[in-house]
């Protein structure tokens, strides 16, 4: 049992160092991006669509305006949004106007 308990230790161990290690490179990838809000098309957000729903791919309009997907930073606003109040994404949610 020793063995065992050792062994499921080490694997725990090397688990949690490899979280631990792929932490700073997923915070980089986030530093070049943005979270755009209404640009997404039913279906494929990639995160966070309103109340009731969990994560990616929960949208259920095109262009929700609760619901994001990550763009390269500075495009946000220059990209299409039909419900959008300006007409443009946003970077932060907003109530959708007829499309």
């Amino acid at each position: 049992m020793n063995k065992t308990l050792t062994a499921a230790s080490l694997a725990l161990a090397l688990g949690a160092a490899m979280t631990i290690a792929a932490a700073p490179v997923a915070a980089a990838d986030m530093a070049d991006k943005d979270k755009c809000f209404g640009v997404a098309l039913k279906g494929k957000n990639d995160c966070k669509a309103g109340a009731g729903t969990t994560c990616a791919g929960t949208s259920k309009i095109d262009h929700q305006g609760n619901a994001w997907s990550l763009v390269p930073k500075g495009t946000c606003e220059k990209t299409v949004s039909k419900t959008s109040p300006t007409g443009y994404g946003q970077l932060a949610e907003f109530k959708e106007k007829k499309a």
